[in-house]
């Protein structure tokens, strides 16, 4: 999978090691390059469809301002934010997300969602 970032600084500190631990800590960013490590390796967003998410537990956000983003668990309770990066976002007929045809991405940061 293809995968972008918001801004050249969110790029850069996910890039580069020290920086990533210096921002969140040594657990997280251990977390965060799983999770980068994990959609590199993606054909699609489909390889984290639900139920075959596994610890990633990878799903839509559906709730206010994050409405059309995805995220991924890191440790409790943050999670890595991003959306599909396709213009338009492929959708089945039903208006929902078509997991299979998502290809990239583009990574919004690291929040806790429940704030």
């Amino acid at each position: 999978m293809n995968i972008s970032f918001k801004n050249k600084k969110l790029a850069k500190s996910f890039n580069e090691g020290e920086q990533l631990e210096k921002i969140h800590g040594t657990k997280r960013a251990r977390k965060i390059r799983i999770r980068l490590a994990e959609l590199r390796a993606a054909k699609s967003l489909m390889d984290f469809w639900p139920p075959k998410s596994g610890p990633s537990r990878c799903h839509e956000l559906t709730q206010g301002r994050r409405r059309g983003q995805l995220s991924m668990d890191l440790d409790h309770p943050y999670r890595l934010i991003f959306i599909p990066d396709h213009g338009p976002v492929p959708r089945h007929e039903d208006g929902g997300l078509d997991w299979s045809l998502v290809t990239a991405i583009t990574i919004l940061g690291v929040e806790d969602t429940h704030e």
